[in-house]
């Protein structure tokens, strides 16, 4: 009897979990702007940066952060203290690695400084309900979600962000910034770009930046999908030219396919009256997608760069923080389980670290066919063209370009910091002593990540101070990379 009623009010519970509101607002004309400002005539526009930031909770954000900090440290100058994190043009972030991801892009360079203590070692949990002895924490769970919105994203708000939104984030910033989520029903990433929120007639430039985080974050059962609702028939939507040829072309790619019907469905569906947005890691965890599609859907060989870019860019650096842990051998030395909360949690896990292997395999496939692209692109260009957009044809060379592409991981490390690195859990507090470990794991994989120091040798906008600290011998180690002259 005690057992019928205990289930009667779980059932009776369900019903009433966890429910987070749409907050996307209608967009009443036009479209919505892009979120950057194109390349200025005074810039010379030779260097692009492009950063990916994987999740795994407070350890992605802590890891994510300590390769901003090699970066700065490596390249700062007299000239300019921030080094080649100017020079950084993309971000991109997935669950705990889109707040880093989402700060930088806000606040640039100058709020690398202080994030450790503003945000890495404060309780990120403190609005949340994480007991699993707490009965209703287990009912909201299993019925969508234990915490809402107003649980993680409220202390975003309070310590980051401060009501900042998309508009904001345009104003401020030279930084392309996605944020990455899973549309759960078209089982596809989700990015905060103006074109989706065009499909769903709807105005990015209101919405909140630590909602779209909330969303990347949102770990099914730990957190309720963050919901946007399609205003369509509120706005002139005309779906772009990329999307119709897609709907065609037996040649397009399956991301690309899965993109656009994810954007039709927004758009034209009846039965879409809402979009549920789980934590971006499901479909994505390095957040590269989204560059993979853009390079897919290119009406133009240069895109996502804008023709300017195109011709003034000499070398690109585009680098992957991966802070996922690699394996869990916690269960398999007995005969009985994985069961129940473990389960779920090896699948979900398995799962992102197939999705991650094989998205950041595509990327790459795709951004060695975009250099050929350009190069191709550039070298066909007339020399009129070049001197307009480039203002001179001094030291033009067309086929001098380079990108340089890599990935930083705990697997760069020594093996007894790999072990301890993997004992950190994926959530949103940590120990200091965590957080640190996971700062200094950053700073140094990334210290000694071979793509970087090639595309250090391969430039000389950096030669004001070559010294890096720290790799391989902790951080009284040093060695010395000498920039190269072209």
């Amino acid at each position: 009897m005690k057992l019928l009623m205990s289930l009667a009010i779980a059932a009776g519970l369900a019903g009433c979990g966890v429910l987070n509101t749409p907050r996307n607002a209608p967009l009443t004309a036009g479209a919505n702007a892009p979120l950057v400002t194109p390349l200025a005539g005074d810039e010379d526009g030779e260097i692009y940066v492009g950063l990916a930031f994987s999740g795994g909770g407070m350890r992605a954000s802590a890891f994510a952060h300590g390769m901003l900090l090699a970066m700065r440290e490596a390249t700062a100058s007299a000239g300019d203290p921030d080094g080649m994190l100017s020079d950084v043009r993309l971000v991109t972030g997935v669950s705990g690695g889109s707040v880093t991801a989402a700060y930088f892009g806000l606040t640039g360079p100058a709020g690398v400084i202080g994030y450790r203590d503003r945000y890495l070692i404060r309780d990120a949990e403190r609005y949340m309900a994480t007991s699993v002895f707490n009965p209703l924490t287990l009912i909201n769970g299993l019925s969508g979600g234990a915490n809402g919105r107003a649980t993680f994203g409220r202390f975003l708000d309070e310590t980051l962000f401060h009501g900042a939104t998309f508009g904001d984030l345009r104003k401020r910033s030279r930084v392309r910034t996605w944020i990455n989520a899973s549309d759960v029903a078209n089982q596809t990433t989700f990015l905060f770009s103006p074109e989706t929120f065009d499909a769903l007639c709807s105005d990015l430039a209101s919405y909140p930046i630590s909602d779209a985080v909330a969303a990347s974050a949102a770990y099914p059962l730990v957190f309720a999908p963050i919901t946007l609702e399609t205003h369509r028939g509120k706005c002139t939507y005309r779906e772009p030219d990329w999307l119709t040829a897609a709907r065609y072309n037996p040649e397009a790619s399956g991301a690309m396919k899965a993109h656009a019907a994810a954007l039709e469905s927004y758009a034209g569906a009846p039965d879409v009256r809402y979009v549920k947005l789980l934590d971006g890691g499901i479909t994505d965890n390095f957040g590269t997608t989204g560059l993979a599609v853009e390079r897919a859907r290119a009406q133009v060989p240069y895109a996502p760069l804008t023709e300017v870019e195109a011709v003034r860019l000499r070398r690109l650096l585009f680098l992957v923080a991966n802070a996922g842990v690699q394996k869990d051998y916690s269960w398999t030395q007995k005969l009985r389980g994985p069961g129940g909360v473990q389960l779920a949690t090896s699948i979900a896990s398995s799962a992102m670290a197939a999705a991650s292997r094989t998205g950041y395999d595509a990327m790459r496939l795709q951004l060695d066919k975009w250099q050929a692209d350009l190069v191709e692109y550039r070298c066909a260009l007339p020399a009129a063209t070049v001197r307009r957009l480039r203002g001179t044809l001094a030291g033009w060379e067309c086929r001098d370009l380079k990108f340089f592409v890599g990935e930083v991981s705990f697997r760069a490390l020594p093996g007894p910091m790999q072990d301890r690195l993997d004992r950190i859990p994926t959530r949103l507090r940590l120990d200091e002593s965590q957080v640190d470990l996971a700062i200094e794991a950053g700073r140094r994989a990334t210290l000694d990540n071979a793509e970087l120091n090639g595309f250090l040798r391969a430039t000389n906008r950096y030669g004001g101070n070559p010294l890096i600290a720290g790799a391989r011998g902790g951080i009284s180690g040093a060695r010395r990379i000498t920039p190269v002259k072209n």
